[in-house]
């Protein structure tokens, strides 16, 4: 699984970063980017399902698809 940010989309709410920390930080103007490649660890699928639902602008996708 992957994440990714649209940055057309997002506001800067911080939803994201706040319930995923390990996949989402803020950028210098506090809007919301992927840390890393946006691979989720197994571990945080729980987390990164949370911060799509909680985006306000569905700026999140997730990416389920073989990443083999």
């Amino acid at each position: 699984m992957k994440v990714q940010i649209d940055s057309g989309r997002c506001q800067g709410h911080g939803r994201c970063y706040d319930l995923a920390p390990d996949l989402f930080g803020d950028d210098d103007e506090g809007f919301g980017k992927v840390i890393g490649d946006g691979v989720v660890p197994p571990d945080q699928d729980r987390e990164a399902r949370l911060a799509v639902a909680n985006c306000p602008e569905h700026a999140i996708e997730l990416d389920e698809g073989d990443l083999t």
